[in-house]
Formats: structure tokens, C-alpha cells, sequence
């Protein structure tokens, strides 16, 4: 069969990549193109577009890259239409793909959804949107069953990816040396994969270096960022700079400071204490604290129901409060074992690997439907 699937930022190209894999275990004459990065196209889905020129954060951010967007809309309508794929597969990424998604099923195209984009927590009547466009859903988080409930649709809850990715994770031994680390207890920093949340993030993180002169930092850089950003902030001894190792990074830390995404809940299945960051452009926070319809942002205290990690957003993503919420979470404080007491609950409630494979097995199966 022919599939078309379109991630818009990198761990969607990751969860996105894992699915097509299993997806071709049961579909070895499968084809698939569409939008993604490195992971899916390594998974073999022919890229017409790479996610990094879509991927970005902040209403005011999106205005300024409407052209591009529009263009990458175009692309991928024409595509459909000459393509005429059996399936459509979305992986989050709301804004954009649920404009496809409206096309596709003008189109005759059958319309899946993998990771629904949060809709839950700023614009609750999309949830009817998808209800009308999309044929399947497949949820990764244990409330999104319940929300859509609500709405008299039917969705597949699989499990988190996340998982999947963190049991496929084989820890490097030499991770210590091969990058030339000291021999000092580390400060992971994640500041995000986008451009705009690392330009808004990674100096304020960086900023309470003199606080932990017992500590190095080590930050988490990917690779379709120039390096030469990251590079500005190397100080010999105190920050260093590893590249696509996170999970070896949180391997290894003994706290870490998470710009709120998909990494939040990676660093919780590590186990590795954390104050969760954010920070966008002033007009873009502003609107979205009108829309918001939740009490966190992080995936880590949405799933447990209640504060977890503490989340220090905007304004109060100063550094007098993040020192603060640091020492309260380092070896031998009480704060640091509530928080790995909340993760147990999260972990218990997201379940077990194997997300990609039951969600390739239920999309294959529905497709074979008469």
C-alpha cells in the first residue's frame, strides 16, 4: 500500500519513523513519502519536505513564516492528488495537518491521525474538526481517551512512543570519555530542537552556572541547529556541549533543566529529577495564556494530574527561581525524592513500550477492512 505521512518537528519524525518501520513488517510491499527528517527518512518514507523549515513555536512566529508554511501546504496537496496514497498519516503537528486533513478527506484519501495535537489544552472544539476530517485516531496519552469520549469519537489509545524509543536505548559506557567530561556530578541542560525555543531558553539556563561550582552543565545539542550557537556557551570545565546523546546525557545527570516538550517525559522515564522551562516571544505567551485550558504545560504533571515537577514559566523563568528549584531537587534533598516518587505514578499510568507496533497492527487491520 501507499502511505503519506508528515511529522513537523523531530520527535514526531522519531514516533513517525518507528511506526513506518513496524508498519513494514506487516506491509512489506509498502511505500510511504511525505514530510519528516533524518529518522524517517532512514526508515525508508521519501521526503518531499524536511520538518526543520516548518518547525517553530509562538502565534507571532508562525505569522512570520506564513509563506512557508503556505508553500508546504501546496506541496502537499498537489502531491496527494498525483500521489492518491491509501492512507494519510498525521503525527500531531495540529495547525498544519488538520488543513490537510480537511483536503485529504475531500480527496477520498482515508485520513489516520497518530499523537493527536493537544487540542485538549487551548482549543477544545477542534476536537469536532477531527471528528468530521479524520477516520482513525490513535491517542498516546491516558486521558485523550476520556476527552474524545466526550465528543461521541471513538479513538485507539496505544501506549507512549516515548517508550519504544527509551527501550531501544543502549547507554554508552565511554559516554563520559568520548566527551571529554569531568569527573563532576552534571547538570543536563535540554533547551528544545527548535530554533526559537534554543534562542529563548539555552542563556537563561545557562545563567546560574556560578550557583553550582561543584556541577558541570552539559547541554543537549541536535544536529539541525548550527553548532556554532551552542559553541558560544563551551566553558572549559563548566559546560560542555554533546551531540544527539540525550538519553546518554540523562543517563548520566544528576538533574536536568527541560524546556517543556516530549523531553519533559523522556527525562521522567530516565528518572532524573527536573525543572521544567519555558519562554516564547511576549505577544505569543500572551495569547496563548488566553486560550489555555490547563493547568500544566508539561506532559509529565498533564499526565499525573497534579504538579510532579515544578514549571517555571515566562516571567518566572528567571534565575533566582530556577537556582532555587534546583537545590531542591539534588542528591539527598526531600524534594528530590517526591519528585521520583511522582514519576512512578506517570510511568504506571503511560504503560509499557510497544505504542508503534500496536498502532501499525490496528491501522494495517483497519485498512484491510471491507
Amino acid at each position: 500500500m501507499k502511505y503519506y505521512l508528515i511529522a513537523g518537528e523531530r520527535s514526531g519524525d522519531m514516533h513517525g519513523a518507528n511506526l513506518y518501520k513496524e508498519i513494514r513488517k506487516r506491509d512489506p510491499e509498502a511505500v510511504a513519502m511525505g514530510i519528516g527528517g533524518g529518522y524517517m527518512h532512514d526508515a525508508g518514507v521519501k521526503l518531499s519536505k524536511n520538518y526543520e523549515e516548518l518547525a517553530i513555536i509562538g502565534f507571532f512566529e508562525i505569522i512570520e513564516k506564513l509563506g512557508v508554511i503556505r508553500s508546504a501546504l501546496n506541496q502537499v496537496k498537489k502531491e496527494l492528488m498525483e500521489q492518491r496514497p491509501d492512507v494519510l498519516i498525521l503525527i500531531d503537528y495540529g495547525g498544519f495537518n488538520m488543513r490537510v486533513a480537511a483536503f485529504a478527506k475531500k480527496l477520498g484519501v482515508k485520513v489516520f491521525y497518530y499523537i493527536s495535537p493537544k487540542i485538549w489544552a487551548w482549543n477544545v472544539k477542534r476536537a469536532e474538526k477531527i471528528k468530521k476530517f479524520v477516520d482513525r485516531m490513535f491517542v498516546i496519552l491516558p486521558f485523550e481517551k476520556e476527552f474524545f469520549a466526550k465528543f461521541d469519537y471513538k479513538v485507539d489509545y496505544v501506549g507512549n512512543p516515548v517508550l519504544d524509543a527509551i527501550s531501544q536505548f543502549t547507554p554508552n559506557p565511554n559516554f563520559i570519555k568520548d566527551n571529554s567530561l569531568e569527573d563532576k556530578p552534571i547538570i543536563a541542560v535540554l533547551p528544545g530542537s527548535r530554533s526559537n525555543e534554543i534562542e529563548s531558553t539555552l542563556f537563561r539556563m545557562l545563567s546560574i552556572l556560578p550557583a553550582f561550582p561543584g556541577h558541570q552543565f552539559v547541554v543537549a545539542g541536535v544536529d539541525n541547529y548550527p553548532s556554532r550557537y551552542y559553541e558560544q556557551f563551551r566553558r572549559n570545565g563548566r559546560v560542555h556541549i554533546v551531540y544527539e546523546q540525550t538519553y546518554d546525557l540523562l543517563h548520566n545527570a544528576e538533574v536536568a533543566i527541560v524546556t517543556s516538550g516530549t523531553a519533559t517525559l523522556e527525562t521522567a522515564i530516565h528518572r532524573v529529577p527536573q525543572v521544567v522551562v519555558y519562554r516564547v516571544n511576549f505577544i505569543s505567551y500572551y495569547v496563548i495564556k488566553m486560550l489555555i485550558k490547563v493547568n500544566f504545560i508539561s506532559l509529565v504533571n498533564l499526565i499525573a494530574g497534579k504538579e510532579v515537577v515544578k514549571e517555571l514559566i515566562q516571567n518566572d523563568f528567571s534565575p533566582a527561581n530556577l537556582r532555587q528549584e534546583l537545590h531542591k531537587i539534588m542528591m539527598g534533598e526531600s524534594g528530590r525524592l517526591e519528585i521520583l516518587k511522582g514519576y512512578d505514578d506517570v510511568i504506571s499510568k503511560i504503560g509499557k513500550p510497544g505504542a508503534s507496533e500496536k498502532a501499525a497492527e490496528l491501522m494495517i487491520g483497519y485498512l484491510n477492512e471491507k
